[in-house]
């Protein structure tokens, strides 16, 4: 995975190369926290790097080194975020081409719709 600026938003998360449909594309670790941690944290911030794994537990990854915490959101994503036993991990929902950024569809989030989304996708839904 490459890192550079991302036409989203700050930075994203770029394919290296070609990354067929349903592969597995990384994972993402941080911090354990409870969920009531993670909303206090996300208090008045724009930029997060949280990801509720159960309905008590969640991940920060703000200071995490997984490339994959630079995810964009898209309301159009070429990948999806799955969550099983704690584990985080982004598997490919199509062919991903060399240099395309890789985005999943965050669902809810601690935004609570008060974020525009900058996605540009033809269905873009406007906020998070």
């Amino acid at each position: 995975m490459n890192l550079r600026r991302s036409r989203i938003d700050g930075f994203g998360v770029f394919a290296a190369e070609a990354i067929a449909a349903e592969a597995c594309i990384g994972g993402l670790t941080g911090e354990a926290i409870t969920v009531a941690e993670a909303r206090r944290r996300a208090e008045g911030r724009q930029r997060l790097m949280l990801v509720e794994i159960s309905p008590s537990r969640a991940i920060d990854a703000t200071r995490s080194d997984d490339a994959m915490r630079f995810t964009n959101h898209s309301c159009a994503p070429n990948a999806r975020i799955q969550v099983e036993q704690g584990d985080i991990r982004f598997f490919a929902l199509r062919e991903i081409a060399l240099g395309e950024e890789i985005t999943v569809d965050y669902g809810l989030t601690h935004h609570q719709g008060r974020l525009q989304c900058r996605c540009g996708a033809d269905n873009c839904q406007g906020q998070l």
